[in-house]
Formats: C-alpha cells, structure tokens, sequence
C-alpha cells in the first residue's frame, strides 16, 4: 500500500486502488501538483532508503543483473525514463479497464517497478529514480486495476482468480522472484485456496515471493492475504528513523521491515511524487533479493528469506516483533551472509532411515490398524500417512480439503453429509 505526494508540495488529496476479485490491493497513493523535475539534487537526494537498505555498500557486490522480477500489481509503463529496457513482455490477466495513456493506468505498479529496478536516466543515470536492483528486468503482470479505474467493480466481480493464475504464469515465464504489493486485509479476507497453491508453487520452483503486510495498523491490524500465506517474505514499514509506521499491520507473519514513508516513486506521468505505504517496503526487499539472486541464483527461497530475517538491522526486544519482523533489512549484511550459505534445493529430499521400518513393522500396523477401524483399515491409514505429510511440512497453511473428508465419512456412514463448494 502506497501514499504519495510530490516532495514539495504540501497538502495531498488521496487516492485510493483497489484489486481484482479477493484480492483487495494494499495499494494507496497521494498526488499532488506541482511536477517535480527529474534533478539528481531533487529526486535522489530524497532516496534516503537506499541508505537505510544499505543499498549502495551492496552494489559493490551485486546489481541484480540476470534476474526478473516478476511485479504483479496494476501494469507498468515500460516507456518510463527509470524502466526504458528493462521491462520484458508481461501479461494481462485483468483483459479491460484503463489503458495507456489513461490518469488510471500502470500507476501502482509503475511505481513498484522503479522501487524494485529503476535506473535512472540523463547523463551518467544521473536523474529520476535509482532502484535497488538497477540491472534488474521486470515482468508486469496485470491482475488488479487502480481504484478510480471505471471497470475496477467489474474485475473485482470478475477477476477474482488473477492473483492466482498470475503467480503461476510467472514462475512459468522465468520469474526468480515475485513481488506482491498489495493484498486483502478486509473484514471479510480469508485464505484463498488457489493463491495459497500458487505462492507454494513458487517456492517449490525456487521463485522467492515478496508481499506487502498490510496497512491495516491504525484499522485493527486485520490479516492480510498473499502476505501471512507460508513462504512470504511479508515486509512491514518504518520510517526514516527506524519506527514502525502507525499504518503498518502488526501480524505473527511479519517477517522483516524496511522504509516505507516519504518514498520517492515514479509514475507515468514522468512526475515524482513521496508516498508511503507497506507496499513500498515490500517493493524494496523484493531488489534486495533480488541482488541475493543475482549473487547467489542457487539458494532456495528458504535460505534467502533467512539471510535476511538473520541480517536485519534495529532488531527488536527478544529479537523478533510483530511491528518489525525481525528489523530493518541491511542488504549488505544480507549478500555477506548468503555467501557463506551451503546451496540447499527448494524442496528438501527424503533421508532415508537406517531401518526398514520404525516399529514392529508393516504387518503389526496392519492389524492394528484394522482392530481400531472395525475391519477397514484404510481411512485410518490414510489419515495417519496425512498427519505425516503435514508435519513435514513444516507448519505449511493446508485448506483442509473438507469434501474429501465428508466423502470418506459418507463412506462409512451413508447418511453423512457432503458440504457443497465454499
């Protein structure tokens, strides 16, 4: 969720954007006139969090050449000075609403894309808005529309599976890491089986996923949705000095933190504005990783999300909040300590046991089994062989599959009943 406002201009009128379908965008922004011009002396001597990310120690190591980030929000606007070859073809899962050229286009995620990889221009990249991941290329993925958008009640009637179905086009479209500035923090949010399938997919390919936590801390601090799904690198907000930001959700989720108010952000109108927001922190650790992935492409997005949580900078009292995570992102310290990691895969194998069965082995189970079934003893078998699986998962947030279940039951007890779909 982002706020913006020019750096010089006082006094900003809101506007709000909101996703498609569930999938409610953690997205906000303030603009304000009047334009301000693209002078190194204005736009990067306002970058303060790049400082703070410890960003330009960083580039000594890494820029984030060779790899996509995949930014799944309103569109981005590829003809932007700051992105001008360094966004790749995306794709379009929204299909309608505002276009080029419109006041409601790419405007969120144009923003996003030059947090994550802008790199300047004019002579020697000297003016606009200097990334994280500079040589970093971006993949737009469109699957929500901005607020104001006149279609916006349609695609969140319509497109409610985007989210989805664009996590898992960009893993398929080479994505090495996801970006997820938005989210749903509603009364009504709920975990979404399909987003969570996606985000798990994802992982299992090696692709890191970034998400915003949520601006919901003056609100209830409600759950947000991608970014308390398993596996999330979910980033909360700070300030300039190092605080909380009051807007930022504090959640068990949180994972790390980084700036998130008065962030410089570009926009399709060639105009920069400040804004706030979780969905500026995420934008900025989803480059962080991404020079992590650039310097180390074979660490699982395990590894790269404890680097990170292991890194951090202004830890809190007992070493982890839910305001903070675990700090503020350093990413610097983070390239360092990824260097001395041993490679491990996405998806960890199987040790094998040094014996063949742990008890008295397969024959007395069976009986067992069968004395505690009533005879049957192929519903307790798979139940035992499921509470195995979801141990080794390792806690992994599982939408019980509750028809399965019932049919099962149904099995034994014909008059049990089978729950209609959700």
């Amino acid at each position: 969720m982002t706020r913006r406002r020019s750096p010089s201009s006082p006094s900003p009128s809101p506007l709000r954007l909101r996703g498609a379908g569930a999938v409610a965008a953690a997205v906000a922004l303030v603009l304000t006139a009047p334009a301000v011009p693209a002078h190194a002396d204005v736009v990067r001597d306002h970058e303060w969090a790049l400082d703070t990310l410890n960003a330009r120690r960083a580039w000594g190591t890494a820029e984030g050449r060779g790899i996509t980030v995949a930014v799944l929000d309103t569109g981005v606007d590829p003809t932007h000075p700051d992105l001008a070859g360094s966004v790749l073809t995306g794709r379009d899962l929204v299909g309608f609403g505002a276009g080029r050229g419109d006041s409601t286009w790419a405007r969120h995620g144009t923003a996003m894309a030059g947090i994550i990889a802008g790199h300047g221009h004019g002579r020697g990249r000297g003016e606009g808005v200097l990334g994280v991941a500079p040589k970093a290329r971006i993949l737009p993925v469109r699957v929500i529309l901005e607020e104001r958008d006149p279609q916006r009640k349609k695609a969140r009637r319509t497109r409610g599976g985007a989210l989805a179905e664009g996590i898992r086009w960009a893993v398929d479209h080479g994505a090495d890491v996801i970006n997820l500035s938005l989210g749903d923090d509603s009364r009504s949010a709920r975990p979404d089986k399909a987003e969570d399938e996606a985000v798990q997919y994802a992982l299992r390919k090696g692709v890191a996923v970034v998400a915003s936590a949520g601006n919901g801390g003056k609100d209830g601090d409600r759950i947000s949705y991608p970014a308390a799904y398993p596996g999330v690198i979910a980033v909360t907000a700070v300030d300039r000095d190092g605080r909380r930001a009051p807007f930022s959700t504090r959640r068990w989720y949180a994972s790390v933190a980084a700036p998130g108010v008065d962030v410089v952000i570009a926009d399709p109108d060639r105009r920069y504005y400040e804004g706030w927001g979780t969905s500026a922190a995420a934008a900025f650790v989803s480059g962080v990783v991404a020079l992590i992935r650039s310097a180390h492409p074979d660490l699982s997005p395990a590894q790269v999300k404890e680097v990170l949580e292991r890194t951090a900078r202004n830890r809190p009292a007992g070493g982890r909040s839910d305001a903070l995570g675990t700090g503020v992102v350093d990413a610097a310290a983070a390239l360092e300590a990824a260097g001395e990691l041993e490679p491990s895969p996405a998806v960890p194998s199987a040790v094998p046991h040094g014996r063949r069965y742990f008890g008295s082995g397969p024959a007395a189970d069976r009986a067992a089994e069968t004395e505690e079934d009533g005879g049957t003893g192929g519903p307790a078998a798979a139940g035992a062989a499921t509470g195995a699986v979801l141990l080794a998962a390792g806690g992994v947030l599982l939408l019980r599959d509750r028809r399965a279940a019932a049919s099962r039951a149904a099995a034994r007890d014909p008059r049990a009943p089978v729950p209609g779909p959700r």
